[in-house]
């Protein structure tokens, strides 16, 4: 859970999602509630089940148990009203071959009455997306630029984002990043941003929350700052009197006659201040060793 505050509701909520693919389980009873303003990183391996609960969250696929709301509207029965306030990023871009990227823009400023022009081609200036040409022509980091304009084009509310910058080049990126916060209304609300990445790095300067998946489930969720504070690595002898226990152990794993142990000091049985803080790519190496 990342929501704790009844007095606001919540950007997004999942409850009990599971949904299964043949004999397979895709998601295993997820629970999610994710605050107005916060950037949720979503973290897991190839095959975890991210796409799969991004798909679930926007209404494109239905689970076989629980729900999912956006700004208040069940997913799979979204108002015209709160689709006109999200975006949406899939991991492989959905465009019209036949048109140019400017052409992509046009369309898109008939659907939403948000579309803001003058914000799509300061964007796209500082993307480099080259608006004159067609979508099949344009390069896997173009199309992928194209698919990010479009979902911030209208000043969206709640932005749900699938690997988003996995082609883009280092300065795209960065443009990219910083555009996730950036307004039409200084003064309104913080825009909730839900984004899946295997760059870690770049996602650890942006997040407020981190959500690691594995295998359908959820492993590990919570303010990044409390997780940073909190949640330690510990190596020892095997065996040795203080390694931690208890139900705060999140991995163990023997290595050459020495225990790893991940844990989280709020609930472990630990000894105090010990074992080593971990950066977001550490710790998920160590959740998925």
């Amino acid at each position: 859970m990342l929501f704790d505050d009844d007095a606001a509701p919540p950007a997004l909520v999942a409850e009990g999602l599971s949904l299964w693919r043949g004999n397979c389980i895709a998601l295993n009873h997820i629970n999610l509630r994710v605050p107005v303003g916060a950037v949720v990183g979503l973290v897991g391996r190839n095959g975890a089940g991210k796409s799969t609960l991004l798909r679930c969250l926007v209404g494109l696929s239905a689970p076989d148990t629980g729900h999912c709301h956006l700004l208040g509207a069940p997913s799979l029965e979204l108002p015209d009203a709160v689709r006109e306030r999200l975006g949406y990023v899939a991991q492989t871009p959905d465009l019209f071959d036949w048109l140019t990227a400017e052409q992509h823009l046009r369309r898109f400023s008939a659907l939403y009455r948000g579309y803001d022009e003058r914000r799509a081609l300061l964007l796209a200036s500082q993307l480099d997306l080259p608006l004159g040409v067609r979508a099949s022509r344009l390069s896997g980091g173009d199309q992928q630029k194209l698919s990010v304009l479009l979902a911030l084009a209208h000043d969206p509310d709640l932005l749900l984002l699938d690997e988003p910058v996995s082609s883009l080049d280092p300065m795209a990126r960065r443009n990219f990043m910083r555009s996730l916060f950036e307004r039409r209304d200084a003064e309104g609300p913080p825009r909730t941003v839900l984004i899946s990445s295997h760059l870690l790095t770049d996602l650890e300067r942006v997040v407020t929350h981190v959500a690691f998946l594995r295998a359908g489930q959820l492993q590990l969720v919570g303010e990044w700052d409390a997780l940073t504070e909190h949640v330690r690595l510990l190596e020892l002898p095997a065996g040795h009197t203080a390694l931690p226990r208890g139900a705060g152990v999140l991995n163990r794993r023997e290595l050459a006659g020495r225990e790893r142990v991940l844990f989280d000091a709020r609930v472990a049985e630990a000894p105090p201040a010990a074992g080593q803080a971990l950066g977001l790519d550490e710790l998920f190496a160590e959740l998925n060793a």
